[in-house]
């Protein structure tokens, strides 16, 4: 169902998916599913939309309540892309699910940019009991190299829509290089970290997945033989991921299974 979360001041366009009653009884967990960074001329305004599928089948097959929803400057979302407005908006939806009724713990699952803000997320923020990262990026140094470049893209794509933002370039660059996943991964620890990676992703390399389970410590990683970055399309991972979630918080009963 549509689920609307405000996040400094902006209405970020949400979906909650719960489960059968029955699974809601066993323990009640929480799952904050994050897209990733737009990709393609039209990134911006397509961007998430086969999320709250996915946690309509997370709910189903896992029995947890999850929430997923479009970050700032995507979809439906009011607001502009910046790296640290995209954390705040996650900050939110954790605020948000534990908010909701029934749920008595928070655990997030990301794409690509998402599950490397899920991990600086739950550096931060030790409400939070496990993440889930597919495909997920160890740095942003690519895009802090060259701000001007990468804002100039992130403005054809659609994610940044208002001429004068930002009113800050330095602060937006800062955020860019500063705010690192490699960094913040080892004060998740030791919560579970889930790494998924495919072998032939060509934009995050297999090597950013070694280094954040290295940082880590005691994570879980799985590379997905041949398979490319967009894992969130690839039943392989999906496979993985629902099988890690059931081991967060036991199996289902055989009824519900």
């Amino acid at each position: 169902m549509d689920e609307p979360i405000r996040s400094e001041g902006l209405r970020l366009d949400g979906h909650l998916a719960r489960p059968s009653a029955a699974a809601t009884a066993l323990g009640k967990p929480g799952l904050v599913v994050c897209h990733g960074f737009p990709i393609g001329a039209r990134g911006a305004a397509t961007s998430g939309q086969t999320y709250p599928e996915l946690a309509d089948r997370l709910a189903a097959e896992a029995g947890w309540t999850v929430l997923t929803f479009n970050f700032r400057g995507t979809g439906a979302s009011q607001g502009n892309f910046s790296l640290g407005g995209w954390l705040a908006d996650l900050r939110a939806a954790v605020d948000h699910l534990l908010a909701v009724a029934d749920v008595g713990g928070v655990w997030l699952a990301g794409s690509s940019t998402g599950g490397s803000l899920a991990i600086c997320e739950a550096g931060e923020d030790e409400r939070v009991q496990g993440v889930a990262a597919l495909s997920a990026r160890a740095d942003f140094d690519d895009w802090a190299a060259h701000p001007r470049r990468f804002l100039e893209h992130a403005r054809a794509i659609g994610v940044i829509r208002q001429a004068d933002f930002p009113l800050r370039m330095d602060e937006w660059t800062r955020e860019l290089k500063e705010l690192r996943p490699l960094n913040m991964v080892g004060k998740l620890a030791p919560r579970p970290l889930l790494l998924v990676q495919g072998s032939d992703d060509d934009m995050v390399p297999a090597l950013d997945a070694r280094a954040l389970a290295d940082c880590h410590g005691s994570a879980e990683l799985r590379i997905i033989k041949g398979a490319g970055h967009r894992l969130r399309h690839d039943p392989r991972a999906i496979a993985v991921l629902i099988g890690w979630l059931e081991r967060q918080s036991g199996p289902l009963p055989a009824d519900l299974s």
